[in-house]
């Protein structure tokens, strides 16, 4: 890999989880470093403070496995995706700007988050889940087979937009029955995950 160092033979290193494709951190690296990292699978910087080598972890035991490393289309900065071991950041969080490092699947996180809410304030007048989900988990698996049946009729007509909408309904419903069995949409993911081989 061709990697252009600057005028003091650094390249900017950004650290991402492989898994949640999060940010962790910021680091640089030399030749020797990058080099080392390759080597051990343990991702090295040059401390520009220390002025030597450092492995993320040589005192912590916090390593950042190294999964993959990506140079940019200039060449001049990395990309590197790791297996984090513990926390990232030297104060102890998951990443250097005192983030969970969680899984996030953009607005499909929001509605769960939307849909834990509605259901701790319970306020069955105001809110359709909270009414839903006050009913029993029988109600709201019937619900969800019932959206089913709709998705599977629309997908058997010519109507892409009643297709759309219907699966939707499903897919609302479902995370609603998820959080009624006390899992989320991450419990899908890692079950999934388990099964890709």
């Amino acid at each position: 890999m061709t990697i252009k160092y600057d005028d003091n033979g650094l390249v900017p290193a950004i650290i991402q989880d492989a898994v949640t494709k999060n940010v962790l951190m910021l680091g640089y690296m030399n030749e020797a470093a990058y080099q080392k990292t390759i080597e051990t699978k343990k991702v090295t910087f040059f401390s520009r403070s220390k002025q030597r080598l450092w492995t993320k972890g040589e005192e912590s035991g916090h390593f950042l496995n190294l999964v993959n490393i990506k140079n940019d289309c200039d060449k001049d900065t990395l990309l590197v995706q790791v297996n984090p071991v513990g926390p990232t950041c030297h104060k102890g969080t998951d990443n250097c700007w005192g983030e969970k490092n969680t899984s996030s699947f953009g607005f499909i996180s929001t509605l769960e988050t939307i849909i834990s809410e509605r259901i701790a304030n319970e306020n069955t007048d105001a809110s359709y889940v909270a009414s839903l989900f006050a009913k029993g988990i029988n109600k709201v698996a019937q619900k969800v087979g019932e959206e089913a049946v709709e998705t599977v009729i629309e997908a058997l007509d010519n109507n892409d937009e009643q297709f759309i909408y219907e699966s939707a309904d499903l897919l609302f419903h479902y995370l609603l029955l998820l959080q009624a069995k006390g899992f989320s949409f991450k419990d899908i993911e890692a079950e999934l995950k388990s099964r890709h081989k």
